[in-house]
């Protein structure tokens, strides 16, 4: 894996600056790409691979806007995760207060080992 050194201002001090490294983005893999490449590991058609990639897109934020959190397997599991502003009552925590939603990655055990086996270069 490449990375670069970059730059960044200490937020407490704006005089201070550091450098760190900072991965790169080697481009993009296209859900076509990918269903190519599991044929190519796999019995299944490309049709096959394509339908159940489209149909897992379907599903998991079906499952993800229920409150569930969505298990892949060695790959990790996929939740939804948001901010709340704080309130004196319990009474006064309400919708309006949620903010910043999103959509939290935790990689299994498996995927972190693999990633303690990553090679970096410059």
């Amino acid at each position: 894996m490449k990375y670069k050194a970059i730059q960044r201002v200490n937020p407490q001090d704006r005089a201070q600056s550091k450098w760190y490294a900072a991965p790169m983005n080697d481009g993009k893999v296209t859900k076509t790409e990918l269903a190519k490449e599991i044929v190519n590991i796999s019995s299944l058609s490309r049709g096959d691979v394509s339908n159940v990639i489209e149909s897992l897109i379907d599903v998991v934020p079906k499952y993800l806007l229920m409150g569930k959190s969505v298990n892949l397997g060695e790959l990790g599991t996929l939740r939804v995760s948001f901010s709340s502003e704080g309130a004196d009552t319990e009474a006064e925590v309400t919708a309006n207060r949620i903010s910043n939603m999103k959509i939290v990655f935790t990689p299994s055990v498996e995927l972190k080992k693999q990633l303690n086996s990553i090679h970096f270069e410059q």
